[in-house]
């Protein structure tokens, strides 16, 4: 008896602050814990077959892959309640037959400080770890609840720039997320943080 079939895959939905965005929360462990990958569109994903495979629904606009959970946004004016059963059947029925999640030899890179100035002085080299650090005990774990990630991409004379992934991206709170609670974390635990921005993100 093929253990696939023995393996029953629980899906439920549950929502976000971003309300263009589902996070759909599996009893399979998809990557790593810590591991994450983001795909803005269908040409990002070739390493992973499960998010082409979402992007063929024609409102999937954004797929995000986490330890135990997919985020998908949606880019039609379309209610989630019409869309959440059918991409709840899809990921149980594609995940319990046994569907590859990535292409062989496909590694997550682990968020860590691998934009940083490479030329930073050893003063930003030690804030740097404690910034993340920081993002990785505290900030990380409630963004990822919210179907999301944060990374830290560098630090340069008290700014401290972040990228947001998954339903943080182009969510209507990730501004105030990220100056009333990170911003305030980091400038309380770190007095060398000024600001925090979000790459690709105005405020």
């Amino acid at each position: 008896m093929s253990e696939n079939k023995e393996k029953m895959v629980s899906v439920y939905a549950e929502a976000n602050p971003n309300p263009e965005s589902m996070k759909f929360v599996m009893n399979q462990q998809l990557l790593p814990d810590g591991q994450s990958v983001d795909y803005p569109n269908l040409e990002s994903a070739m390493e992973s077959p499960l998010a082409q495979e979402l992007f063929n629904f024609d409102y999937v606009s954004r797929v995000f892959i986490a330890s135990n959970f997919v985020t998908v946004t949606k880019s039609a004016d379309l209610e989630w309640v019409k869309l959440i059963p059918e991409l709840r059947t899809f990921l149980k029925s594609y995940v319990e037959a046994g569907g590859p999640i990535f292409n062989e030899g496909f590694s997550a890179k682990k968020a860590a400080a691998t934009d940083a100035n490479s030329e930073a002085s050893a003063e930003d080299t030690e804030i740097s770890k404690k910034i993340i650090d920081l993002l990785d005990n505290y900030v990380r774990p409630a963004v990822e609840q919210d179907g999301g990630n944060i990374t830290f991409k560098s630090y340069n004379e008290g700014v401290v720039t972040v990228h947001l992934q998954g339903s943080c991206s182009g969510c209507p709170s990730a501004t105030v997320t990220l100056k009333a609670g990170i911003e305030n974390l980091l400038k309380r635990m770190v007095p060398e943080v000024k600001e925090v921005v979000a790459d690709g993100v105005t405020v």
